[in-house]
């Protein structure tokens, strides 16, 4: 047996599991599972799980509210953005970064990000042997 730990996934409290997972699929290209309680897209690029809390409500940010959000490379910021606006985000009316990174709201009040910034590229680059 081991005692290897696998990242699966992330998961993001919603008031309803299933809409949440359609909206993420309809902008990454994902496929959906699940029901209203408990559901999955699963991408290209990775999955992300959505649980419904009844009693759901939207992190405020900015604030201490807000513990987690997503970031999307993207190559285009307005034509992407168009696109979840059209798949029902909304742009955040606080942009602390709009020169490379714009951000959105999901149809539960998540924040995401759509960025230029490619971070794993930029830490790989920043960061030296022993860091």
């Amino acid at each position: 047996m081991s005692d290897t730990i696998k990242l699966e996934g992330t998961t993001l409290n919603a008031p309803d599991a299933l809409v949440l997972a359609r909206f993420y699929a309809e902008i990454t290209g994902g496929v959906v599972t699940g029901t209203a309680h408990w559901a999955a897209v699963t991408g290209p690029n990775g999955s992300l799980a959505f649980q419904q809390v009844d009693d759901f409500e939207p992190p405020q940010w900015p604030g201490s509210d807000m513990r987690i959000h997503l970031d999307f490379l993207v190559d285009d910021l307005d034509t992407t953005g168009a696109r979840v606006i059209a798949a029902g985000a909304k742009l955040h009316d606080y942009q602390p970064n709009s020169d490379h990174c714009y951000v959105y709201t999901d149809p539960a009040g998540h924040p995401f990000c759509l960025s230029l910034w490619d971070t794993d590229a930029a830490l790989a680059t920043s960061l030296s042997p022993g860091d």
